[in-house]
């Protein structure tokens, strides 16, 4: 069974955080949330990055405000895929702090950005890179974006009814 470890930089972190875990759950996809501080905690960053790949997880999603190192430095040491997620934190500049900070990675370094706050995109792309070697979760994924279209096709139902 494949697993997703999401980290955040603190615990402010984790009211936009829960829409990752809620999706993955909602996948049946194990999970696992901590908080890793780039800034306060960085032997146990360490200690998470290079380790993760033995601890049978697939995935890693790091959410992080402000600087936003967090994903970065976890991307730096791991060889798992890593999806950044930018929080907008009450230092933040309007969030762009964040976006840029993981957004603008060097070559050969690669985060996967979602939107600011977008945790359950992040969420959805995991499941998705573990949908692609994994046919019960391709299986949700099919069956979660049927239930999209079918929600936008309802909506556009009851607008032509007006």
């Amino acid at each position: 069974m494949s697993k997703v470890a999401i980290v955040m930089g603190s615990t402010s972190d984790l009211p936009v955080m829960q829409e990752a875990i809620d999706i993955l759950k909602g996948f049946d996809i194990a999970v696992d949330v901590d908080i890793v501080s780039a800034h306060r905690t960085p032997e146990k960053l360490f200690d998470f990055s290079n380790n993760a790949h033995k601890k049978g997880y697939s995935v890693i999603i790091a959410g992080a405000g402000g600087a936003a190192h967090l994903p970065g430095m976890v991307a730096s040491m791991s060889p798992l895929p890593v999806i950044g997620v930018p929080v907008k934190s009450s230092n933040s500049i309007d969030g762009w702090d964040s976006i840029l900070s993981i957004l603008q990675m060097p070559g050969g370094v690669p985060v996967a950005t979602v939107a600011l706050n977008g945790a359950k995109n992040a969420g959805i792309l995991a499941a998705q890179i573990i949908g692609s070697s994994d046919k019960c979760v391709l299986d949700k994924i099919i069956l979660y974006k049927e239930g999209l279209k079918q929600k936008v096709i309802d909506g556009a139902k009851e607008v032509n009814k007006q």
